[in-house]
């Protein structure tokens, strides 16, 4: 597990990690509009209902991206990805309450790790390893 990239929460007796790849910013981005936009419409969902389906497709999105990740290093035996039924039935409304806030250390973690990365590029990166070798 990459615990600087991801947040492990535990779904029926199985420990997923949450992690914030591309792929799931992109699918965010498409529902909500952007990052940004994402945690005012979880504050604002006009019902509860509503806001329990926003947190369990977040909660499924962001655990399949590890299951994905280890599919793509491991074609000859892919897991299963997980499905929002299956997040639906193997917790409770208190489960998704907690997973808020794992939802969140991904999402920190996910965006924090791309900015220290174009930080690193634009003051450390290459400039700063040819001063050492010269």
């Amino acid at each position: 597990m990459d615990n600087e990239r991801s947040a492990v929460i535990n779904i029926g007796g199985r420990d997923f990690e949450l992690i914030l790849t591309t792929r799931a910013t992109k699918a965010i981005a498409n529902r909500y509009g952007g990052l940004e936009n994402l945690g005012e419409k979880l504050m604002k969902s006009e019902n509860f209902e509503m806001a329990l389906e926003e947190i369990i497709w977040l909660i499924t999105l962001l655990a399949n991206q590890s299951i994905l990740i280890q599919n793509l290093r491991n074609k000859n035996s892919p897991e299963a990805l997980l499905t929002e039924e299956e997040v639906e039935l193997l917790t409770t409304p208190y489960d998704l309450a907690a997973y808020k806030n794992a939802i969140t250390e991904a999402m920190f973690k996910g965006t924090k790790r791309n900015v220290e990365s174009e930080e690193d590029n634009v003051t450390g990166g290459v400039a700063s390893k040819n001063v050492e070798v010269g």
